[in-house]
Order: C-alpha cells, then sequence, then structure tokens
C-alpha cells in the first residue's frame, strides 16, 4: 500500500503542506537561480464558488477539505531587500495565506561558529559564498491568516521530490516576515 496520494502529494499531509509541496515541485521544474517568488493562498472550495469560471480555468477539480490552491503574484522588484519588500504587502481578506521560495546559501551549524566577527553583509555573503561546506537550498515557506506554518527544503545537491524537507518551523524568519503580511 503506497502513502502517496496520485499528485505525488503525502496522504497524511495537512493542505498547508500540500500546498508547500505543490510550490516546491513548480519552482522544481524552473530549475535554479531564479529569483524569489511570492505566492497568495486561497481556499480551493471558496475559489470554485466565487470564481468558477477561473476554477475551471486552472483545473481545480474537487480536492481535500480545506485544500489551498497557490497563485503565484507578480515579480518581486529587483534590488529591493526581501524584508522591505514583504513590509509593505497587505492581503485582502479572501487571501487564505502566503507563500514564498527563496534561494540561499547555508552552512551546516559547525560552520557557522566559525564566521569571522565585524563582517558587512557584503563580505559575510561573500565568505559564505566562498566556504567549502555551502549548500545552495530553496525554501519554500507558508503561512496562513491562522497562524499556522510550513516548510520544504531542498537542496541542490539533492534535488529530487523524494528528498525534500518539511516542517512547521525551518525558517522562523521568513515566516514570520510573511506572518506580519496579515497583521493590520
Amino acid at each position: 500500500m503506497s502513502n502517496i496520494a496520485t499528485d505525488g502529494a503525502p496522504l497524511a499531509a495537512s493542505p498547508l503542506t500540500r500546498a508547500v509541496l505543490e510550490i516546491d515541485e513548480y519552482a522544481s521544474g524552473l530549475g535554479w537561480d531564479r529569483p524569489a517568488r511570492l505566492f497568495a493562498l486561497v481556499d480551493t472550495a471558496r475559489l470554485r464558488t466565487q470564481e468558477p469560471s477561473l476554477a475551471d480555468q486552472l483545473g481545480l477539480a474537487e480536492k481535500n477539505a480545506g485544500a489551498l490552491t497557490p497563485v503565484e503574484q507578480d515579480e518581486l522588484p529587483e534590488g529591493k531587500a526581501l524584508d522591505e519588500f514583504l513590509a509593505t504587502i497587505a492581503w485582502p481578506d479572501v487571501i487564505a495565506g502566503c507563500a514564498m521560495t527563496v534561494e540561499r546559501l547555508m552552512l551546516p551549524p559547525s560552520a557557522e561558529a566559525a564566521i569571522p566577527e565585524g563582517l558587512n553583509d557584503a563580505k559575510l555573503a561573500k565568505w559564505v559564498a566562498e566556504h567549502p561546506e555551502r549548500q545552495e537550498v530553496r525554501m519554500t515557506v507558508a503561512v496562513l491568516r491562522n497562524g499556522a506554518r510550513e516548510s520544504a527544503i531542498r537542496l541542490r545537491s539533492k534535488d529530487t521530490a523524494t528528498e525534500v524537507l518539511t516542517g512547521s518551523d525551518l525558517v522562523p524568519g521568513l515566516a514570520e516576515a510573511l506572518a506580519a503580511t496579515f497583521e493590520s
């Protein structure tokens, strides 16, 4: 017996986890070295009821109760810091949550302890980029209005759907920034 649904998501996954994995798979299909992408998360049933022609256009068949549909937003402005950009967003009430994919370089905890002190952002980025233990990762983080969070992390060196790590608190800083877009 398989524990994988026909769309590739784990059967036991919550609607938020399924949405994060769907976005991760979409981003994977686009390849690496891409800019950050922002998605609105809408309640699929509500979308089918309120916008049936759009739901048909998107190919949204009946999904599990509480299913979320990711809707990619316009490209993020170039040259603007991610936290500054996110601080400008306010979602309408119809949006249940949001998600973002971001590529970054990460270091293992053992390497983080060796970061030289006093580096500015540019020098720190250069130091990390040149570190032999760096890992290129794509992080997909989603939050809902009700506070629920989910993340998926994919290593470039293990770029397969079966190697994606998921968890609610893998990227807390980005999750906080996304959650702040729902604060009035």
